[in-house]
């Protein structure tokens, strides 16, 4: 199989839990777009769909690969599976789900510091999020991660975007204030052309700020994989995002199902 990643990229990625990957998916942009357009004007009924006061739009989609067939091409047929083999240090390689995130101009919303992992229905340490703009992303619109936080050892309780608990019980602890302390954290970011890529593991904690531009509106579009050691994990009295509310799978089973399709 061929090669994709610098060792070095490899490197900062198990560090540092974010790596950039520049120009990785220029080829898949104009094809990405066509899937984001029309996500956006035909959203799953289960899409986060906010408009805020000064006319921003802020969307959140997932699961739509079996439904839109820009994504399904992009998913089976792209570099990202064999790139997210290296960066996992994986045999296989499994999608969990795509997640599609558009802040229009003057949305004024944040996504707030959080890890992903503690939102899933998985228990893993082989994972990565590849997260594509298809837009340009300056570097004070981009996304942040806090380096090494994928080592912490810690679950932070899952927050919904507009900034309420997931899960009020959940038992986690509470996000350190990132924003108010943040010369006290390694804060990594990068300004992004399309066609760029940020990868970062489940782990990581990361955020971004909102889109204030009068003009400029940032989609983005997210595929989430699993490696060889990921199982199936069933958290009861737990809401998890997304919910996969059809799995059969049992607690503690291997990713087999069709719901989650072995792309290597």
């Amino acid at each position: 199989m061929p090669q994709h990643l610098a060792p070095e990229t490899i490197q900062q990625f198990r560090d540092q839990g974010a790596t950039v990957l520049r120009g990785a998916f220029s080829d898949w942009i104009d094809r990405l777009r066509e899937g984001v357009d029309y996500n956006m004007a035909h959203p799953a009924p289960n899409a986060r769909d906010y408009r805020t006061e000064e006319g921003g739009r802020f969307l959140s989609d997932y699961c739509n690969w079996d439904r839109i067939e820009a994504y399904r091409d992009f998913i089976f047929n792209s570099p990202a599976a064999a790139i997210g083999a290296e960066l996992m240090s994986s045999e296989t390689v499994r999608l969990f789900h795509e997640h599609v995130i558009v802040k229009t101009p003057k949305t004024g919303m944040p996504t707030p510091w959080h890890q992903d992992l503690p939102y899933y229905s998985v228990d893993a340490t082989q994972t990565v999020s590849i997260w594509i703009p298809m837009d340009a992303v300056p570097r004070d619109r981009t996304l942040e991660f806090v380096a090494g936080s994928h080592k912490w050892g810690k679950h932070y309780r899952p927050q919904r975007f507009d900034g309420t608990a997931l899960n009020e019980n959940d038992g986690l602890e509470e996000l350190p204030d990132i924003d108010g302390n943040r010369a006290e954290y390694d804060i990594l970011g990068w300004a992004l052309e399309p066609g760029d890529a940020v990868a970062f593991d489940y782990r990581t904690v990361h955020g971004a700020p909102a889109n204030n531009s009068a003009s400029a509106q940032r989609r983005a579009f997210s595929l989430r994989l699993l490696g060889d050691d990921a199982t199936f994990a069933r958290r009861e009295g737990i809401v998890t995002s997304p919910p996969f509310e059809g799995v059969t799978l049992k607690h503690g089973d291997p990713m087999d199902a069709p719901e989650f399709p072995r792309l290597m």
